[in-house]
């Protein structure tokens, strides 16, 4: 994709970390934005944020979980701009344990956003995407969608199959001679608020003796290495520049951690691919 000027951006969880920081690439490109978070609070801010610094945008309060909301928001994306451009399928939440402790509201969350809020974009936004001379589609997956680490069964199941649908709408598209481009995002860590997507939990999946006082202590420890890891990760903003890039290049994989700490993470991707070609048993790489 060459013409960002003028065109219109579509974020899902733009309100904050990487969809933030993808926002305010592409609006520095010229293109108009559209904005959608669970958070009304952060998002009207940003909202009004743009607004101020002259960026034509449009919020709308979004649970990317709901295909309703999800078509209804892309129903004013067309009544406001006319079309889309580039759509960024980017929310997501982070939710783990041991597999087969893990309450199935926790499976029902976190698949819920991160797999089944991506079916809805899919569904509702490539259509409007194959209207245009050229669109781009961006998946949020992550590193965990090509390599498999203990404690994070929803999170992994729900990355590997974003990067299944990027790969299938990749040739889907080449297969019908379709305009439209597709880019998986695979980032390690990251500076973001993930860590703390809890508060976004809706009511109706929050588990019972989860906020007890013995619950949050046996949570505490693991809750605070994951934030303090997270919290000296990458800059969402470099994260964004490679988003960009892609768009621009065509480029399907970003791997955004595949240099920048020594390749320790398509170490753990080639371990992985190593032990499926060679049949072994898969072997743990630590990246912490």
């Amino acid at each position: 994709m060459q013409n960002f000027k003028g065109g219109v951006a579509v974020i899902t969880g733009g309100a904050s970390g990487i969809g933030l920081a993808m926002a305010k690439r592409f609006a520095a490109e010229g293109m108009k934005l559209a904005i959608g978070d669970v958070e009304k609070t952060a998002l009207d801010e940003v909202v009004d944020d743009f607004t101020t610094a002259g960026v034509d945008v449009l919020g709308f309060a979004l649970d990317v979980s709901d295909g309703a909301q999800m078509q209804a928001f892309a129903d004013a994306v067309v009544e406001r701009f006319g079309g889309v451009n580039i759509f960024c399928n980017n929310a997501g939440v982070g939710g783990g344990g041991l597999s087969w402790e893990t309450p199935i509201e926790t499976w029902e969350w976190t698949l819920g956003v991160n797999l089944w809020g991506v079916i809805h974009g899919v569904r509702s936004f490539v259509p409007l995407l194959l209207a245009q001379p050229e669109a781009h589609i961006v998946n949020t997956a992550s590193v965990a969608g090509l390599f498999a680490g203990p404690m994070m069964g929803a999170y992994n199941a729900s990355k590997h199959a974003v990067v299944a649908i990027s790969e299938t709408l990749h040739h889907e598209f080449a297969m019908l001679g379709a305009t439209p481009k597709v880019s998986v995002l695979c980032p390690g860590w990251v500076n973001t608020g993930i860590a703390d997507s809890e508060r976004n939990r809706p009511d109706h999946l929050v588990v019972a003796g989860e906020s007890t006082p013995e619950a949050e202590a046996q949570a505490a420890p693991i809750r605070a290495m994951l934030q303090q890891v997270i919290s000296t990760g990458m800059d969402p903003a470099v994260v964004a520049q490679q988003v960009f890039e892609a768009v621009r290049d065509e480029q399907f994989w970003i791997q955004t951690h595949a240099t920048a700490d020594g390749d320790k993470w398509m170490q753990a991707v080639n371990s992985r691919l190593d032990s499926a070609r060679d049949r072994t048993n898969p072997v743990l790489t630590m990246l912490l």
